[in-house]
């Protein structure tokens, strides 16, 4: 048996969107358990839409989220003379015609067969006319008129097209230029693909890709079409829904390794096991049990996971990991006094390293963002004099340590009969600026006594 080759051929007209990451991935993880190669082709052909920088965007993206392919990529826009050997190769086979029908006249052709309750498609009228090629003629595949394809997908099954449904399809447009689904053909027997794991969308190009194939005589090959990745309202994932980029998702600081297990839940399960990561993929996946139904990215799954992934980093990986996000608010993690207390007692402060990295921003810089809506509900007249009172008793504590500091609440709280929040909230407000903080006396530790005073004494005099 051949050596498993799988593919991933994104077009480089936009940033790499969150669904081909998926579509990457699983090409990735299918080829590793086969002890194959990942290879991704750049599909570039649409010279008006494609860019070099989105084309440095995706490959980059894959690189710095560990999907990087096995051989240098290959791109289509350097590989015409391949693309129109193949054609000539079908031509002289008998299995393509030259067309030189115009615009207007497929037009009309389609408004006929419309207004006759018919499919819209090419009928073939130039089929055995015997044509020429000129700067006026399109080279199209003589697709067989009756019989059926039927496409084995690993997903789906049997999948079966009528070739009546399939008309004959450009090859080579009237410049010369090589259409789509020749170079996917030709570009998947060049680099000895064997696998073809794509998005449900691309399962209609397939019966007409299988023709082309046999055209050419070139090997069948394995087809695995997944669900597309929809929004929460089971559309196609879109931004209306929520970020689409791979980037977009890295820079708000989510893991990759969370994103990648996000996407790889996309479709699949394994029982109750929700926490995977690459390794764990190349294990345990099985693309059979992939479902055919539409997947929903659903961003509070993916929050969950990235809790689940920063969990399991080690402190000095987190530290290195929140660097960059405490750098945008210039900050230095050696600041503190106590680091490593400091960020073991922030690490679940947030969803994301983003998220965490600001909630840090109080411990280090000067100026505080007071949350309106905390100070209207704990610094009222009754806030103040009770903060008042605290800053006195915590000025006198000499050993300042967590112990400690809970005792003096404690005590205060019991002696003036108020709830828990009454007392501490005011504290951590003037602290943090927000009701947000680890358990208050390790709070005021993490702050030191001088700081802690200094921010009461502050928010006493704002009110």
């Amino acid at each position: 048996m051949n050596k498993v080759v799988t593919r991933f051929a994104p077009s480089p007209t936009g940033t790499l969107h969150i669904g081909g990451v998926r579509t990457a991935l699983f090409n990735y993880v299918y080829a590793k358990q086969n002890n194959g190669l990942f290879l991704i082709r750049i599909e570039d052909t649409d010279k008006e839409r494609s860019k070099k920088e989105f084309e440095k965007n995706i490959l980059d993206s894959l690189s710095s989220i560990g999907l990087s392919p096995d051989e240098k990529p290959i791109n289509q826009s350097e590989r015409n003379n391949i693309y129109v050997k193949a054609a000539q190769k079908i031509y002289e086979s008998g299995n393509a015609y030259w067309c030189d029908c115009s615009k207007e006249t497929l037009d009309k052709m389609r408004k006929d067969q419309e207004a006759a309750g018919k499919k819209p498609m090419y009928d073939g009228r130039s089929r055995n006319l015997g044509l020429k090629q000129s700067e006026n003629t399109v080279l199209r595949l003589a697709t067989p008129e009756d019989g059926e394809i039927i496409v084995k997908d690993i997903i789906r099954g049997e999948v079966v097209f009528q070739n009546s449904e399939l008309d004959d399809l450009i090859l080579l447009r009237s410049d010369g230029s090589p259409t789509y689904h020749l170079c996917n053909v030709v570009d998947d027997y060049e680099q000895k693909v064997t696998t073809v794991i794509r998005g449900e969308d691309h399962l209609s190009n397939t019966p007409r890709q299988i023709h082309i194939q046999n055209a050419l005589g070139y090997p069948s090959l394995e087809y695995a079409h997944l669900p597309l990745v929809l929004g929460p309202d089971k559309k196609r994932l879109s931004k209306r829904h929520a970020a689409t980029s791979l980037e977009e998702y890295q820079s708000d600081g989510y893991l990759d390794s969370a994103i990648l297990n996000t996407l790889a839940r996309l479709g699949w399960s394994k029982g109750d096991q929700e926490v995977f990561y690459i390794k764990d993929l190349i294990k345990n996946f099985n693309i059979n049990d992939v479902q055919k139904a539409g997947a929903v990215f659903d961003v509070s799954k993916l929050d969950w996971l990235n809790t689940q992934h920063l969990a399991n980093l080690t402190l000095d990986e987190l530290k290195n990991k929140l660097r960059p996000y405490l750098e945008n608010f210039n900050i230095n993690l050696e600041d503190h006094f106590d680091e490593d207390l400091l960020i073991s007692s922030m690490r679940s402060s947030s969803n994301t390293l983003s998220g965490i990295a600001s909630d840090l921003k109080p411990y280090y810089l000067d100026e505080i963002e007071y949350d309106d809506k905390a100070i209207s509900k704990f610094v009222d007249d009754v806030g103040i004099n009770i903060l008042s009172d605290l800053k006195e008793i915590l000025s006198n504590i000499f050993d300042w340590n967590e112990k400690n500091l809970d005792i003096a609440l404690k005590n205060y709280q019991s002696e003036h009969e108020l709830p828990i929040p009454k007392v501490n909230q005011p504290i951590r407000i003037a602290l943090t600026g927000s009701t947000r903080s680890p358990s208050l006396g390790l709070t005021l530790v993490l702050f030191g006594k001088d700081k802690s005073l200094d921010r009461i004494s502050k928010l006493l005099i704002k009110n």
